[in-house]
């Protein structure tokens, strides 16, 4: 069994997490997870747990398909913690998982989390950034990164943006096919140790989902957003998010903006928690926590066999 820690961070992944089979070991195990897959497959219109059993790669990858899958796979996830006595005192999530955070963290119902994710997805996977996407720059400091942009802009590579300071040498850009095709070929240039496509289907936190933020502003005021009752983090600031009113002005944001990762692990660090759970699939939250040689380490907490 899983230690009960005092003071536990939730971190929720976005997407890019997803695979085939998530958290449908959880929804086995638990009969708060069937109800949460029912209450999620009600709201989004579709069959959650078919879906996660049966779509592959290709369809995971889908916004509009993704973004309610990882964030049931990610509360789902919560919700095995918490029946296994594990209460977050601290959260957060990277990009989309930041609604499971807020989730999380009192400021959205269930079924207003869901609902947004669902607009969010829908809004995303309409923009006119069609022929575009994103890719990581791994081996370059992110302020490097950041300076060789803004260069490059100069000389006319103007659809080049960093989207996710990830880790000290690891940051995310978004871009036109054609710029994050000539953005490869320089980040090398520069000095980068690889350059890897990622497995989205739009140019995330970048100008260039202008459009989709402006179909989702609408949708936003149509839902309640209450003031935290545990410490949850934006990541368009970095900061602790203080209202419900900020949280809804940084959803709209958050869409055209960077994902300033390391700011938040920053911020948690200072809280000095002594358990962190990456409560979704996939590992990638583990080794950006790790990358910082900050202790605790962050456990994984998105399959049943974690809690063995």
């Amino acid at each position: 069994m899983v230690e009960q820690p005092k003071n536990a961070v939730f971190l929720f992944p976005g997407q890019g997490s997803q695979y085939t089979g998530m958290a449908l070991d959880l929804y086995e195990a638990s009969d708060a997870v069937k109800k949460l897959f029912s209450l999620a497959s009600g709201i989004l219109g579709r069959d959650m747990q078919q879906t996660l059993a049966e779509s592959g790669e290709e369809e995971l990858k889908k916004t509009d398909t993704a973004q309610g899958a990882v964030t049931l796979a990610n509360l789902a996830a919560a919700t095995f913690l918490k029946e296994r006595g594990i209460q977050p005192a601290i959260t957060a999530g990277h990009s989309l998982g930041e609604y499971a955070a807020l989730c999380t963290a009192g400021v959205l119902s269930v079924e207003a989390c869901f609902s947004l994710v669902g607009a969010r997805g829908r809004a995303m996977a309409a923009n006119r950034g069609a022929g575009s996407g994103m890719m990581a720059v791994l081996g370059l400091d992110g302020g490097e990164v950041e300076k060789l942009i803004l260069a490059w802009r100069e000389e006319g590579l103007t659809e080049l943006y960093a989207a996710n300071f990830n880790a000290k040498r690891q940051t995310v850009v978004s871009g036109t096919h054609a710029a994050l095709s000539e953005g490869e070929r320089r980040f090398k240039e520069a000095g980068a140790r690889r350059v890897l496509p990622l497995k989205v289907s739009g140019p995330f936190h970048s100008p260039l989902m202008r459009d989709s933020g402006e179909a989702f502003s609408a949708f936003l005021q149509e839902q309640d957003f209450l003031d935290p009752t545990i410490p949850v983090f934006s990541n368009v600031t970095g900061e602790r998010i203080v209202s419900g009113k900020e949280a809804c002005a940084l959803a709209v944001r958050q869409i055209t903006e960077p994902v300033r990762w390391t700011a938040i692990e920053a911020a948690i660090a200072t809280l000095t928690p002594d358990a962190l759970f990456e409560a979704g699939p996939g590992k990638v939250l583990q080794g950006l926590w790790a990358d910082t040689g900050t202790l605790p380490l962050c456990r994984p907490a998105g399959r049943a066999v974690d809690f063995a």
